[in-house]
């Protein structure tokens, strides 16, 4: 499965990763490739749990970009 994730550096300079298709999937890192590893991490616990709970899994999130000039 595919997930959004956002990538937004804090005031100190750390790498904080969220899934927003997945409430309360978060995780962090030093460096933005970190955060992105700590992120898959988190992703898969939180899916394993809806599956361990015999929850539906939240479905991914598809999205476009798309160019608009002024």
């Amino acid at each position: 499965m595919r997930y959004r994730v956002t990538i937004e550096q804090d005031e100190d300079g750390a790498f904080c990763a969220e899934v927003p298709a997945l409430p309360g999937c978060i995780s962090q890192g030093q460096t933005r490739s970190e955060a992105l590893d700590n992120i898959k991490e988190a992703i898969a616990g939180y899916l394993e749990s809806f599956e361990s709970h015999g929850e539906p899994v939240p479905p991914s999130i598809t999205e476009e970009v798309v160019e608009v000039r002024p």
